[in-house]
């Protein structure tokens, strides 16, 4: 199957999900090397749009992503990951999941959960927003 990788500028975005709960961990994008070294390591390799380089998910902290599937949606332009997620968490904010946040109708946004590790242990203090 040929991944529509032309539509995006040479990426497609990756959802990645937790093959256990369902739960929807983070959103990343793919590149055909990206993609490539993920199904050669069995762990979730991106490509990073501000470093303009891969980046594989929780190395410089070992929350990585070892991929059980990989779906693709049925245009071939994105990808969904399903992971057994190694650690506590995979956002650089400190949460087990990107989307630790609900907007609100109002337009504010509700905090959903607890943190589950401190990001400043691992980036640094300038790593939290």
């Amino acid at each position: 199957m040929k991944i529509a990788f032309e539509k995006y500028n040479g990426m497609v975005p990756a959802i990645v999900q937790d093959h256990g709960t369902g739960e929807v961990l983070m959103l990343g994008f793919m590149n055909e090397e990206a993609l490539a070294e993920t199904q050669r390591t069995g762990q979730a390799v991106f490509f990073s749009r501000a470093r303009n380089k891969l980046w594989r998910q929780g190395a410089s902290r070992g929350h990585l992503l070892k991929v059980v599937e990989v779906r693709v949606d049925c245009d071939s332009d994105t990808l969904l990951l399903r992971v057994q997620a190694i650690g506590t968490g995979v956002c650089h904010e400190g949460y087990r999941s990107c989307f630790f946040r609900r907007l609100e109708n109002d337009g504010t946004t509700t905090v959903t959960e607890d943190r589950a590790f401190d990001p400043s242990e691992i980036y640094g203090a300038s790593s939290q927003s």
